[in-house]
């Protein structure tokens, strides 16, 4: 029942060639009828508000995981996916994990963001309920929780690979971080990677803050631009930095900007220049124009699906669905076990030798705090397109 990766490559490409308009359409058929051999997934997200471009992102990305590894297994375990959404907001979070408990879900892929993650995984291991988040990066998701995993990078993870490759390849960059004060993402990222940049004998030459609701950057801009920043640090969200880029260019500064798997979304982002976001350089670990023959059938199958091209937490969520599909596989069980008695065995399975080898990664490995090991690509906006670098 393991899946392997040449498998899933003809599954894909299959699906789209033959019948992804029909199997693989972006309405319904999120669930299969598998005989009573199902395993219920839940996925929660925002599907609606301001993070919208998240959440349905991973949906999308998982729903598709779904279809696949259901019309490939037709006479093995089947998914049945639930998703509900909690519109970026922990409360509404913990109230979509409830409703799905309520529904059956016996394994939780998500939720998305790391606020409503962390706010969840502290209810789901109250309840013994395995999660496996594909974005939520606050190492507060996991902290203390041994069956909560991540699949994306931590927080503190991509401040730390941000200041290895700036220092690898713009040594003798002057560089400014503008970062939001009361984002656990942003902070988290910012804190690590300034002290792995100081650690390497380098400063930051200016740092400026922002919070909720700020519009206007032209003192945090001012700053960098007074202090000679030529390079310009952005460990926020696409949103936050679509404006930035604007100002910036609406001044004449021109530095090099750098941001981290927040940015991804950008160049979709309605009523966006996309030309503003030119040279912008981001980490991620995936890019939709790789010539890697997974990330490129995962790219044209979801396409044809849902008509966009995919972002990183697309790929995720992915990847997400076939290492809960692939490690329930290991577990031994029945898909009529409880949540809790599947949460027990995921644990000793993700927590050993277990391994996940998926278009965000290869031979992805996670540690007993719930951090996966694998390397991310840094990619630069180049006509409109993300460019491995």
């Amino acid at each position: 029942m393991k899946r392997t990766w040449t498998k899933a490559v003809v599954v894909a490409l299959s699906c789209m060639m033959t019948f992804m308009l029909a199997a693989c359409g972006g309405g319904g058929g999120e669930s299969a009828d598998a005989g009573g051999n199902t395993l219920k997934v839940g996925v929660i997200g925002p599907f609606t508000g301001p993070a919208a471009i998240y959440g349905n992102a991973v949906k999308n990305g998982a729903e598709l995981a779904v279809k696949e590894i259901n019309e490939a297994n037709p006479d093995g375990v089947q998914i049945e996916m639930l998703s509900q959404d909690d519109e970026h907001d922990a409360e509404k979070s913990v109230n979509a994990f409830n409703k799905l408990m309520d529904d059956g879900m016996q394994v939780l892929v998500g939720p998305t963001t790391s606020a409503p993650a962390t706010a969840v995984a502290t209810e789901a291991d109250t309840k013994r309920v395995f999660m496996l988040t594909p974005s939520g990066s606050d190492p507060n998701v996991v902290d203390g929780h041994d069956n909560a995993f991540q699949l994306c990078f931590s927080d503190p993870n991509q401040g730390t690979k941000s200041a290895e490759y700036m220092a690898a390849n713009f040594a003798d960059a002057k560089v400014g971080v503008i970062y939001k004060n009361d984002d656990p993402y942003s902070t988290g990222i910012y804190n690590k990677f300034k002290s792995e940049w100081e650690a390497q004998g380098k400063k930051v030459v200016a740092d400026a803050t922002f919070s909720e609701g700020v519009t206007d950057f032209s003192a945090q801009l001012t700053k960098m631009k007074d202090a000679g920043a030529d390079l310009v640090f952005l460990p926020i969200y696409y949103d936050a930095a679509s404006t930035i880029l604007k100002q910036a260019n609406d001044m004449g500064y021109a530095p090099k900007f750098f941001g981290c798997d927040g940015m991804d979304g950008i160049l979709a982002m309605e009523g966006f220049d996309t030309k503003l976001a030119e040279g912008l350089m981001l980490l991620t670990p995936f890019t939709p124009y790789s010539e890697d023959e997974k990330s490129k059938a995962f790219t044209e199958a979801y396409q044809a699906a849902y008509n966009e091209v995919p972002i990183q937490f697309a790929a995720d969520a992915y990847d997400c669905v076939y290492a809960v599909y692939d490690a329930f596989a290991k577990t031994g069980l029945n898909t009529d076990a409880t949540a809790d008695e599947i949460c027990e065995e995921m644990i000793t399975v993700f927590t050993g030798d277990f391994t996940a080898s998926g278009i965000t990664g290869e031979s992805m490995k996670w540690a007993a705090n719930g951090e996966v090991e694998k390397e991310p690509k840094v990619c630069a906006i180049e006509d409109g397109k993300y460019v491995e670098k």
